[in-house]
């Protein structure tokens, strides 16, 4: 199922965390379906970023500003009055969550009760999507994948906040905006990939910027498994379960995954691997002797459900994803137009392109 410019055509969106890595990327997509689009968000925490880098503020109106602010957050989304919220704003990072426990609880758990809170007192809102993680599992490090049913849990900080923002939202979807009309719906994702993203203590951020240095990468969990997926992939998810909470309401407020099957689920060194064949020029890497904090070792996503209920699938595998982030990179290193480069990439994704 292809994303509807037709639905989002004039459809007014607040989208919170629009300065982000996966926000940038949906913030630009909506504004390529005609959506009217007003962002919320931390100025990007990187520089580069992929906001200033695809110059999204020709397109996206905004404002920066700290989703803890309840009540500028709630100023913002009552002047703008939209129709669809959707909730990208986070610290997303697992080890900052060990550097600042505190602050990642603040921003992901109670930066989403502010905005569920600025919701309720909003009446133009129809519908609201919450992103959170696949890490928000109680991960046992078993074999199968796991479904929207399964145990919520995490053993670092940034795992454990997205649990319980997945519990709060089931609260306040049962406590409050479903008999308001509104329709709550939370989604889980992979390892995503993609230009543009320069964040500190990811794999393929790490492995473009220390390459072009002509540096060796130091890989700390060479064994752990993910499932790896361009970012457009579930974007194109969080499209397609909007459009259905707003056309079908409380039967889809639950919770999705949006995961790849199994061709893009690999270890780390296997995407190292593949990235060095990919590479032109120099490419070595080592392994972390140190101990480091703990991460997931094992941990995959059963996406039938978005699968079969809302006609998702991933367009591009994990090679695929992998040369679209490099060739993106690659056209940002040249000097090329990165609006008009990423909003080509997003026409590539959309033509199913393999």
């Amino acid at each position: 199922m292809a994303v509807s410019p037709g639905f989002w055509s004039g459809r007014r969106v607040f989208l919170t965390g629009h300065s982000g890595f996966k926000g940038g990327w949906l913030a630009l997509w909506l504004s390529e379906l005609g959506a009217e689009v007003r962002g919320y968000s931390l100025p990007p925490c990187t520089s580069p970023a992929f906001h200033d880098a695809a110059r999204l503020a020709e397109r996206v109106s905004g404002e920066f500003a700290d989703i803890r602010d309840a009540e500028r957050l709630a100023r913002s989304l009552a002047v703008f009055r939209p129709e669809i919220v959707l909730h990208l704003a986070a610290q997303p990072l697992v080890r900052e969550s060990y550097r600042a426990p505190a602050q990642t609880y603040a921003t992901n758990v109670t930066g989403t009760l502010n905005l569920l809170e600025a919701v309720r007192q909003c009446d133009s809102v129809r519908a609201v999507l919450v992103v959170t993680s696949d890490k928000c599992y109680e991960n046992r490090e078993w074999l199968w994948p796991y479904r929207e049913q399964d145990a919520l849990g995490g053993h670092d900080p940034y795992s454990s906040s997205k649990a319980c923002v997945e519990i709060l939202c089931a609260s306040w979807r049962e406590s409050f905006l479903r008999e308001r009309g509104v329709a709550l719906a939370t989604a889980r994702a992979g390892n995503v990939i993609g230009g543009g993203d320069w964040s500190a203590d990811r794999l393929l951020p790490d492995i473009l910027r220390v390459w072009a240095a002509g540096e060796s990468l130091t890989l700390r969990y060479p064994e752990a498994v993910r499932p790896w997926q361009h970012v457009l992939d579930p974007l194109q998810g969080y499209l397609l379960l909007a459009q259905a909470l707003v056309e079908q309401g409380q039967a889809v407020a639950q919770a999705w995954n949006f995961g790849p099957g199994s061709e893009g689920t690999a270890t780390v060194g296997e995407v190292v691997q593949t990235m060095s064949r990919l590479w032109a020029g120099e490419s070595r890497w080592d392994i972390e002797l140190i101990a480091q904090p703990h991460e997931a070792g094992l941990l995959t996503l059963d996406s039938s459900k978005a699968r079969q209920l809302l006609g998702w699938r991933p367009n591009w595998d994990l090679e695929q994803a992998l040369q679209r982030t490099l060739q993106w990179h690659r056209a940002w290193r040249d000097g090329q137009d990165m609006q008009q480069y990423s909003r080509a990439q997003i026409a590539d994704h959309e033509g199913g392109n393999q």
